[in-house]
């Protein structure tokens, strides 16, 4: 069965119901016309008792090998899992013949990333990036302004995804395996590169610093990278798990002014708090929590875009319904990648990395 001729109610199977499964994607895709969450893979027996609680008649199976035997019963798989699993299980789903949504990391790396993309050409069959922040309220005002032009020509982007988390958690994502991929850079890191190449397109030169800062940490969880973009635009990107105060979410310096949004996105924690995208309030912002553009002489307070997480899945649905573009591009993913590794060479040989313009 082809993309297009699949049914209008499109079935999901969600693999791993841990937090990105459980606030990230199932809220979503639950919300959204068309799709209906079916299938939910998990082998922990909390996570399963969780899944069937929030989503009553939900299948739970443990391995999703039961869905590669009947690709048929479903229209979509969502990729959730630890990140080492992300490319091989995106392939098992591919080989099935069954569309796929991979969460960031897309891949460990471009090339891991790349057999994905050649895989899903082959067989003709969709795949995309999960890049849910693309919707933030912060970066939607900014686009809007961008497209306004009301900052002129940019010349330097700050971006900043900053916790207060002092204590180890343990588990894949403070793993020093590289397996794993984990760490700030693969997991913050992923959403604040994707942003700034949306925005401001390919980067010619990275230059990064990853550290350690928490006791017996084997992974990076202090990151800092600087961006030169062929436009000619700098962003300096921050991700940190130490920032007991934090500085502006994004602050955006222009010929003709700045713009500077104190505040993040309220959506996580929305979702984190059980909540459904759903309703005209969903993503409204306060005008307490809204960006201040500057010139020079005056401050003006600019009224935040609506956060709007849901449209990933609305266009994803579209795209299985109709066979329109996916909401992500995974080439998009690609890019973030070779920025990932890049800065990991800068990172250790302690200078700037140069891109080649066809990564």
């Amino acid at each position: 069965m082809t993309q297009t001729q699949r049914t209008s109610n499109q079935r999901v199977a969600l693999l791993g119901y841990g937090l990105g499964g459980a606030c990230f994607h199932a809220p979503l895709i639950a919300a959204t016309p068309g799709l209906r969450l079916t299938t939910v893979v998990t082998r922990d027996a909390g996570r399963r008792a969780q899944a069937l609680r929030e989503h009553p008649g939900v299948r739970i199976v443990e391995d999703a090998a039961v869905l590669w035997a009947n690709p048929s019963g479903h229209d979509l798989v969502v990729v959730t899992t630890p990140n080492r699993t992300h490319a091989s299980l995106a392939m098992d789903a591919i080989e099935a013949g069954l569309p796929v949504v991979v969460d960031k990391p897309f891949a460990r790396t471009v090339a891991e990333g790349q057999a994905v993309i050649d895989a899903a050409r082959a067989r003709s069959v969709l795949v995309s990036a999960y890049h849910n922040r693309r919707w933030d309220a912060e970066l939607l005002t900014l686009r809007r302004l961008l497209d306004e032009a009301v900052l002129g020509r940019v010349l330097r982007f700050e971006s900043r995804l900053e916790r207060w988390r002092p204590q180890l958690k343990g588990g894949w994502r403070e793993s020093a395996q590289t397996e794993d991929a984990g760490g700030l850079l693969y997991d913050l890191g992923s959403h604040l590169i994707d942003q700034a190449l949306v925005l401001f397109g390919p980067v010619a030169h990275v230059y990064a610093e990853l550290d350690r800062r928490r006791p017996d940490l084997e992974v990076d969880d202090d990151v800092f990278l600087a961006l030169t973009h062929t436009s000619g635009v700098r962003s300096h990107l921050w991700a940190s798990a130490v920032a007991a105060q934090q500085a502006p979410r994004m602050r955006v310096l222009g010929e003709r002014g700045a713009f500077v949004k104190q505040d993040a996105d309220l959506q996580e924690p929305a979702l984190r708090a059980g909540e459904r995208p759903q309703g005209p309030e969903w993503g409204e912002e306060p005008p307490e929590r809204w960006g201040t553009l500057y010139d020079g002489s005056k401050e003006i307070r600019v009224p935040s875009e609506r956060g709007a997480f849901q449209q990933f899945y609305i266009q994803i649905a579209s795209a299985l319904r109709d066979g329109s573009p996916p909401p992500v591009d995974a080439a998009d993913a690609l890019a973030g990648l070779a920025i990932i590794e890049a800065a990991q060479r800068s990172a250790v040989e302690r200078r700037i990395i140069e891109i080649p313009q066809d990564a």
